[in-house]
């Protein structure tokens, strides 16, 4: 008999159920597995995955909150100023690191921080490069925001106005509006 004389097999395909999960699936998927399986899994995670990591550090350690701020720091300020060549200014990789840092960060002054330090870099990199464009200002503006928001939210006024005077002032000579932006967002916050 020839290979071709051969009936096809045939694959009765059914579709795939939907392979998200939600969090009640993973609940229930928890309370059936041992403590040992969850251990094992949990330490997995921690190996594997640096915000895991970072979660444990702080709730295990609290008063490491500025030790592990600064990795994420080390991270923006690499995007901007490396150590050696130019800074490539990805603002992806650098917001990536605040919203990482915000996910186990558990004390607003030190997220505040870390939005200030953002927006710092990106003042400090305009004064060095000159005018970026437009969506580098947005994301600056949007990072000057939302931390003006966090120090209205938790009354942290006192603790920052002083570092955000300063961005709005280093900001004078830059383009786009970003001056007038960030102006508005500080009287905004403090008043005049």
């Amino acid at each position: 008999m020839l290979v071709d004389d051969q009936p096809t097999p045939t694959c009765h395909l059914r579709p795939m159920a939907s392979s998200k999960i939600n969090l009640t699936d993973l609940k229930k998927h928890l309370k059936q597995s041992s403590k040992e399986a969850l251990i094992n899994d949990i330490s997995e995670l921690f190996k594997t995955f640096k915000p895991v990591k970072d979660y444990y550090q702080l709730k295990l350690n609290p008063e490491t909150e500025q030790y592990v701020g600064e990795s994420y720091k080390k991270t923006i300020e690499n995007e901007f100023f490396p150590v050696r060549g130019f800074g490539k200014a990805r603002l992806s990789v650098a917001r990536k690191a605040v919203n990482d840092y915000k996910k186990v960060c558990r004390d607003p002054s030190a997220l505040v921080d870390m939005m200030l330090f953002y927006v710092e870099q990106g003042v400090k990199f305009t004064d060095a490069y000159g005018d970026i464009d437009e969506p580098f200002y947005s994301s600056m503006e949007s990072m000057f925001a939302s931390a003006t928001q966090v120090i209205a939210q938790y009354g942290l006024h006192g603790v920052a106005e002083r570092r955000c005077r300063q961005i709005v002032k280093d900001t004078s000579q830059t383009g786009w509006g970003f001056y007038d932006t960030l102006l508005a967002i500080y009287q905004e916050t403090f008043g005049s």
